[in-house]
This record gives structure tokens, C-alpha cells and sequence, in this order.
């Protein structure tokens, strides 16, 4: 990974955030991306090597392996982060091609020149929409997910034996899997991150509305007082 991008990056999406999408790009860097690269993947590393069950029938272990495990935890984590980021970054686009119309415009037309977008960062018209889209579908793929890991895995825990009797397993066996307390605890602290992400994520949105609604209120009492 070249890390002076992804710093580039970062240091954009925070840059046209309000005080509320910093918290959150932290809150996603440090609590979610960095635990996922330094510790939840080697949790996970050994999850079908170590799914022991009480027999030596050929194909057993795996056939009830993938059906208590159908997804790995680690790579619904990663798709859940790649799409919880990318929004962040059609704003960064946003801006971008906000500047490159200012300088188009300003070669085109020299001194004719007429700024469109003062401040190219700025929340105005479209930019503002393209933000507040982002902040629903980041919202909404977090709450998916969660769903998600509840259907798969029930209370979002696993248990430490789980017995299996699908063919061709040739009786009910009982299989136990690798480290379950401390994959149970990455869980937890996994869903209890995004859930404050998706708060802060609606708190933002709000207060984008609830700014935009009291401008709107400001522009039509002056215009009625004039």
C-alpha cells in the first residue's frame, strides 16, 4: 500500500468534512481499518485449519465449516470497508472537477473571467447533496452489514461447540472452533464501532439539514423585511 496516497487522501476527505465527518474518518481509521490490518485478520487466520470435528469422515469438516462459517468475518469487514470509504471520496471528486471547470472557465475567458465557485470546497448546490448522499449510503451500508452479521452469525457471537449432522457427516458431531472468546470479542468491538459510526453518520446529515433549513429561513426573512 503507498502510504503518502492513502495519507493524501485521507487528509482531502478530512479537509471538506464538518467537525462531526472528522470524528467519524477517525473513528473508521484507527478503531475499524487499523484494527482490522493489525490484529482482527490474524484472529481469523487459522479459522479452517483449526475447526476441529469429532470424526475423520472425508468431507465432514468442511461441509459443516461452510455452513456455520458461509462468510468470513474478515472479508465481509473488508467489503464493508470499501464501500463505507469510497463515498468519502466522490466528494473529493466533487471538488476536484469543481476546480478544473474554475480553471477551464479562467483560461477560456481571461479577463472576462466570472468566478462560479468562490470557495470550490464549500457545501453549496450540488457539492452539498453529493455530501449528504454520502452520509445516507455510508449509514445504510453499515446498518446492511449489521444485519448481515446477525442473520450469519446469531447475537453476533459464536459459540464454542457447534454440532453438525449434514451429509455426509455420518451422525451428529460435535465441532469446536479455534479461539472463540477472542474472535467474539473483535466481533463485538467491530459492530459497537459501526454503530457509532452510523450515529455520528445521522447526527451529520441532520445538522447539514437543520443548517441548510435555518439559511433558507435567514435568506426569506430578509428578502421580506426589504
Amino acid at each position: 500500500m503507498n502510504w503518502g496516497v492513502f495519507e493524501g487522501l485521507l487528509s482531502g476527505v478530512n479537509k471538506y468534512s464538518t467537525a462531526f465527518g472528522r470524528i467519524w474518518l477517525s473513528l473508521v481509521f484507527i478503531f475499524r481499518l487499523l484494527v482490522y490490518l493489525v490484529a482482527a485478520e490474524r484472529v481469523w487466520s487459522d479459522d479452517h485449519k483449526d475447526f476441529d470435528c469429532n470424526t475423520r469422515q472425508p468431507g465432514c469438516t468442511n461441509v459443516c465449516f461452510d455452513h456455520f462459517f458461509p462468510v468470513s468475518h474478515i472479508r465481509l469487514w473488508a467489503l464493508q470497508l470499501i464501500l463505507v470509504t469510497c463515498p468519502s471520496l466522490l466528494v473529493i471528486m466533487h471538488v476536484a472537477y469543481r476546480e478544473a471547470k474554475e480553471q477551464r472557465l479562467r483560461e477560456t475567458k481571461g479577463d472576462n473571467y466570472r468566478c462560479i465557485y468562490p470557495n470550490p470546497g464549500k457545501k453549496r448546490g450540488g457539492l452539498w447533496w453529493t455530501y449528504l448522499l454520502s452520509l445516507i449510503f455510508k449509514a445504510s451500508v453499515d446498518m446492511v452489514f449489521l444485519y448481515i452479521f446477525y442473520r450469519f452469525y446469531r447475537n453476533y457471537t459464536l459459540p464454542r461447540v457447534v454440532k453438525c449432522e449434514l451429509p455426509p457427516c455420518p451422525n451428529v458431531v460435535d465441532c469446536f472452533i479455534s479461539r472463540p472468546t477472542e474472535k467474539n470479542i473483535f466481533t463485538l468491538f467491530m459492530v459497537v464501532t459501526t454503530c457509532v459510526c452510523v450515529v455520528l453518520n445521522i447526527i451529520e446529515a441532520t445538522y447539514l439539514i437543520g443548517k441548510r433549513c435555518r439559511e433558507c429561513l435567514q435568506a426569506k426573512g430578509g428578502d421580506s423585511r426589504q
